[in-house]
C-alpha cells in the first residue's frame, strides 16, 4: 500500500529526449530546475495521480546476467547513494532513454527526474527516484492584449492532468532489483518503456499471487463451473473464493478448496485446471502465501455479479449478503413453456 500525499520533490532535472530512428537529438539541462511552492504542487499532481487511480502492480529491476548490469539500476542506485549528485546521474538515466528511443513509433518528448522523500509504502518511510516522461503535445489558446485589442494566441505545451509515462523506484529491496511502479497511458510502444528502458519483470510478492490467484479462479468458474453446473453457481462460486480471501490473512489450498468448493466433484477438475493453466498466472506450485487485501479490494470491484437472461432481464447478486443469493434464488425448469426460470423469495419490495 502506497500513500504519496507525503511525498517531497528533494531535486527535480528536466531533459528532452528525441527520436534517434529521426535524427532527433537529446538536450540534457546544465543544472537541475529550482523548484517553487507553485511548480511543486503542480508536478506533485502531475507525476502522482495516476498511481494513485491505478492498481498496484509492482515490479522489480532485472538483467539476464546479473541486476547490477541494468542501466537503470546503476544510475538509480547511485542517486539513492549520493542524492546530492542526483542530476549528473540524471543525465546519465535521460541518455540511456535516448539510446533506448529508435523506433518510428516513439515519440520525442520533456525528461523528469526527480528524487523523492516522505513515501509511504507499506506504513514505512522510504525515498524513491521518480522517472517520467511527457509526449502528446495539446493544443491551448492564449490571449495577448495587442494594443486596444484583446489577441488570441494557439500554442503548444503539455497537459498536466495526464502523464504519458512515468515509474517510481523505492529504495527498498536493492539486492532484487528495487521495487518498481510503472504507468504508462499509451500503447503504441509498449515494449519500449518497461522492457527496453527499465527491464523489468513483475515481482512475484504477495500482492503479485493475490491477484493473480483470483484471475486463475475467475477463468475456472468460466471455463468449467459455468458449463458444469450454469450462470447462478459461476458467479457463487466467485463470491466465496472472494469471500475466503477477504476474511483470511494467509491462503493455503486446501482449506481454500474444501470452504469454496460446494460440489466436491470440481475439485479434481480444478487440480487438472491448474496444471493446465496455472503456468499462465505463474501460481503452478503455489499453494501457500499471505494475502494482500488491496488486491481482494480491487478483484471483488472488477467482478461482475449480473445473471443476464436473453428475455432482457438482468439479475443482480449481492456480493456482500452472499446466503441471500443461494437461500432466495432458485433456479427450475417450466415444461409447459419449455424455458428455464429464477424463482425469487422476497418479503417485500425495498424503496431504490
Amino acid at each position: 500500500m502506497i500513500n504519496l500525499y507525503p511525498t517531497h520533490i528533494e531535486s527535480l532535472s528536466v531533459h528532452r529526449v528525441g527520436n534517434k530512428n529521426k535524427n532527433e537529438s537529446i538536450f540534457l539541462s546544465a543544472e537541475p530546475h529550482q523548484l517553487n511552492d507553485e511548480t511543486t504542487g503542480l508536478l506533485k499532481e502531475y507525476f502522482f495521480r495516476p498511481f494513485r487511480e491505478k492498481e498496484e502492480n509492482y515490479y522489480h529491476l532485472t538483467n539476464e546476467v546479473d541486476v547490477e548490469f541494468n542501466e537503470v539500476y546503476k544510475f538509480v542506485s547511485e542517486i539513492f547513494h549520493e542524492p546530492s549528485a542526483a542530476h549528473m546521474s540524471s543525465k546519465k538515466l535521460a541518455t540511456h532513454l535516448f539510446e533506448q528511443s529508435n523506433h518510428p513509433h516513439i515519440k520525442s518528448g520533456e525528461v523528469y527526474i526527480t528524487y523523492l522523500t516522505g513515501i509511504l509504502l507499506d506504513n514505512q518511510k522510504v525515498d524513491a527516484v521518480g522517472i517520467f516522461k511527457s509526449e502528446l503535445k495539446h493544443d491551448f489558446l492564449q490571449f495577448e492584449e495587442k494594443g486596444s485589442n484583446l489577441d488570441l494566441v494557439i500554442r503548444q505545451g503539455i497537459n498536466i492532468n495526464k502523464l504519458d509515462k512515468g515509474c517510481l523506484i523505492f529504495n527498498v529491496n536493492k539486492e532484487d532489483g528495487f521495487k518498481v511502479l510503472s504507468v504508462d497511458s499509451n500503447r503504441y510502444d509498449t515494449k519500449y518503456w518497461l522492457e527496453n528502458f527499465l527491464g523489468v519483470d513483475a515481482l512475484a510478492d504477495d500482492n503479485f499471487y493475490t491477484k493473480n490467484y483470483l484471475k486463475f479462479c475467475q477463468n475456472f468458474a468460466k471455463d468449467v463451473v459455468l458449463p458444469a453446473e450454469d450462470k447462478q453457481q459461476e458467479v457463487l462460486f466467485m463470491n466465496r473464493a472472494v469471500n475466503h480471501f477477504a476474511k483470511n490473512d494467509a491462503f493455503e489450498e486446501s482449506n481454500f478448496l474444501n470452504e469454496v468448493m460446494e460440489n466436491p466433484e470440481l475439485i479434481p477438475e480444478f487440480k487438472h485446471y491448474k496444471v493446465e493453466k496455472g503456468p499462465k498466472y505463474s501460481i503452478e506450485d503455489v499453494s501457500n502465501f499471505d494475502i494482500a487485501n488491496k488486491a481482494v479490494t480491487d478483484a471483488r470491484k472488477k467482478m461482475k455479479n449480473v445473471i443476464n437472461l436473453d428475455t432482457n432481464i438482468q439479475i443482480k447478486l449481492d456480493f456482500i449478503n452472499l446466503e441471500s443469493a443461494q437461500k432466495f434464488v432458485e433456479k427450475g425448469w417450466d415444461e409447459e413453456r419449455q424455458m428455464y426460470y429464477y424463482l425469487v423469495y422476497f418479503n417485500k419490495e425495498q424503496k431504490s
